[in-house]
């Protein structure tokens, strides 16, 4: 049995900052990258803090889930990367509009630096039905 791997791209999210694929499609598993809160047009951070930036970061995953086939609804597992675990609160209030019923799986980690001096990063994986 061959392990078909097929790489994810879309416009509607930033491009991808090194070697790796927006998400990748593994059978009926969906493992999106880790998204920032940034604009997919410009390359830059969007305005405002730890709530504007969370958001975005689920937005360009929501995107991301979209180009594969799939939805937030699939998600089965988010790794949250944050600057300052201060932040929690604030991230955890944007995030838990995305996820209202049987929210996936998480872990919630402070990480001494994110890419391009991010302040929240978000990962996923997601199984489509």
């Amino acid at each position: 049995m061959s392990h078909h791997r097929e790489p994810i791209s879309t416009d509607k999210a930033p491009a991808a900052l090194g070697p790796y694929s927006q998400a990748i499609i593994a059978g009926n598993m969906i493992f999106v990258s880790g998204q920032l809160g940034l604009d997919e047009t410009t390359g830059a951070f969007v305005e405002g803090g730890i709530g504007e930036q969370t958001d975005k970061a689920l937005r360009n995953m929501q995107a991301i889930l979209t180009a594969a086939g799939a939805s937030l609804d699939d998600v089965t597992a988010c790794t949250v990367f944050l600057k300052d675990m201060n932040d929690f609160a604030a991230m955890n209030e944007v995030y838990a509009r995305y996820f209202t019923t049987n929210p996936p799986s998480r872990a919630a980690i402070e990480v001494a630096r994110l890419p391009k001096d991010g302040i929240v990063e978000i990962s996923c994986i997601a199984v489509k039905a």
